[in-house]
């Protein structure tokens, strides 16, 4: 079968950056928890996407605890969250190991959302975007912020098939809880 770039149904890759996270003394990079202010703002990421119509059929997740935390914080806002694959190669990842990972989610997946850390994160959504929605691809250049989330859309068979500057950027929003007075 010959199929030409651009083809197939719409697929969607949402990134998230995790929330804020805290540096507790002596706790390896790898186990620092979220800060309190990552707490509050994990849940408004789950809210963000919901509101955008963007839940994810499957997660991709960092296996450090920042991620991790930010993920049941933020599928916690869904009635039922979908599966998620915790993913040791999402830490500390640049954009060759993050396509790999996303490459390799089942092509059933239509939605697919990575929670994982920058300067990976951000490098992987400039490096994929070859177009952009308003100054979406702008505010992802000039900062990609804890929890910050990235929407992008392609056409494509397979998620093996994604490949740089073929993504559509259709909006970057950063999620922030409110402070209890």
């Amino acid at each position: 079968m010959i199929t030409r770039p651009g083809a197939g149904p719409l697929r969607r890759l949402v990134v998230l950056r995790h929330a804020k996270s805290a540096w507790p003394v002596g706790v390896p990079d790898h186990e620092r928890p979220l800060a309190p202010r990552g707490r509050r703002d994990a849940p408004a990421a789950g809210r963000a996407l919901a509101e955008a119509d963007c839940l994810p059929d499957l997660a991709l997740c960092s296996t450090a605890v920042r991620a991790r935390q930010t993920w049941e914080l933020a599928s916690a806002q869904w009635g039922t969250p979908p599966p998620v694959r915790y993913d040791r190669r999402v830490y500390a990842a640049d954009v060759p190991e993050l396509l790999d990972v996303v490459r390799a989610a089942p092509d059933r997946v239509g939605t697919l959302l990575l929670v994982g850390h920058n300067p990976g994160l951000e490098e992987l959504v400039l490096d994929l975007a070859g177009d952009a929605l308003d100054d979406a691809l702008d505010a992802v250049r000039t900062k990609f912020p804890t929890s910050a989330l990235a929407f992008l859309s392609w056409r494509g068979e397979t998620w093996a098939s994604l490949a740089p500057g073929t993504a559509l950027l259709t909006d970057m929003i950063v999620a922030r809880g409110k402070k209890e007075a």
